[in-house]
């Protein structure tokens, strides 16, 4: 089914696979990026849901940042909040209502932070232009999910302009360069006997997955999370080792040992030498009582490199998957129509 061109290019209506193959470029834009030099930062925050907050998480991952960095997915500012944080309100869409919220409350708090825009349009946008406060605009007309490279892009270009991190624009442009090879091997051109992408959504089909990782790796893992919901429409949960170790371990060994679910390793050779351990001594342990995990060792030589592999290929695999589900993968209606309940 996966190699019938027609029926993938009738169910994927809005080329959310050419989208996938095209997201190399993504890390290839060009904000020019400008901010006015501020004094101390002592602390940074990033407030971001879904897709608009995953960026920020890949980010301690890499480049990382020598600064208390929190990732806020709610409401609320959190209390510690002074003239010397750093806040990054992060909404592609410009209009997601809890992000709106922090900045507001941003706006209005007696300890104002610095604050950064990053939305393709909406409130945020306009509130930015209001208040004269630095705006990086992404590219609009996507999906949030679809939007990491964008994202990722533009937090290095805020970062080297707030003088927190060394200029890493080249080494993302060559990474992303090494990745467009890559995607080559996931398109749908390409059979399924030589397809990775198509081989996992063929191993998924009809369960639900669940990804594990090391804690470097984890924001690769969440995004296949995150893919695997909003693109297959399926449920799917992650975790991290070691964390999976301390509880999520002994919950596979009750109940009947035929579970639905596919279990997907994401691996790296770049992980400390005892997580790479608690993979195989896990799967030994647990063999027969939860399936034996789909193997995928990351790709590249650097983090960066593999983190981006890592991404694109979970794409790659969501977006078959919603193909074998008799779906187009790009709409999210239920989201839509919670908004509007909730307005």
């Amino acid at each position: 089914m996966l190699d019938d061109l027609k029926l993938i290019h009738n169910r994927d209506a809005s080329d959310a696979l050419g989208i996938a193959q095209k997201q190399w470029k993504q890390y290839q834009e060009d904000y020019d990026f400008k901010a006015q030099p501020i004094g101390s930062v002592d602390n940074i925050i990033v407030a971001g849901m879904g897709g608009s907050g995953l960026a920020a998480k890949a980010f301690v991952t890499w480049p990382g940042v020598g600064k208390p960095f929190e990732v806020v997915q709610g409401y609320d500012l959190p209390g510690y909040v002074s003239e010397n944080t750093l806040l990054i309100v992060s909404s592609y869409s410009g209009n997601t209502e809890e992000t709106v919220s922090v900045f507001k409350k941003a706006l209005n708090s007696q300890n104002k932070p610095t604050i950064v825009v990053v939305a393709s349009g909406g409130e945020l946008e306009k509130m930015a232009n209001q208040n004269n406060l630095p705006l990086l605009k992404l590219p609009g007309g996507l999906q949030p999910r679809m939007t990491f490279g964008y994202q990722l892009r533009g937090l290095c270009e805020i970062f080297k302009a707030f003088g927190l991190i060394k200029d890493k624009i080249p080494e993302l442009n060559s990474a992303s360069s090494w990745l467009k090879d890559e995607i080559e091997s996931w398109i749908p051109t390409e059979p399924t006997n030589s397809n990775l992408a198509k081989q996992l959504a063929l191993e998924v089909i009809g369960k639900s997955a669940v990804i594990y990782s090391s804690s470097t790796f984890f924001p690769v893992a969440y995004k296949w999370k995150i893919s695997f919901n909003e693109n297959a429409k399926n449920v799917a949960w992650c975790n991290q080792y070691s964390e999976f170790n301390h509880n999520e371990f002994v919950g596979w060994t009750s109940h009947p040992t035929d579970k639905p679910y596919t279990v997907i390793d994401l691996r790296s050779d770049l992980d400390n030498d005892q997580i790479k351990k608690r993979f195989v001594i896990s799967a030994k342990l647990l063999s027969g009582k939860r399936p034996a995990p789909e193997v995928v060792e990351l790709k590249g030589k650097t983090k960066l490199e593999q983190m981006l592999w890592g991404v694109a290929l979970g794409d790659f695999v969501s977006l078959y998957t919603a193909i074998l589900n008799g779906l187009d993968p790009t709409p999210v209606d239920l989201i839509e129509k919670l908004k509007l309940e909730l307005a």
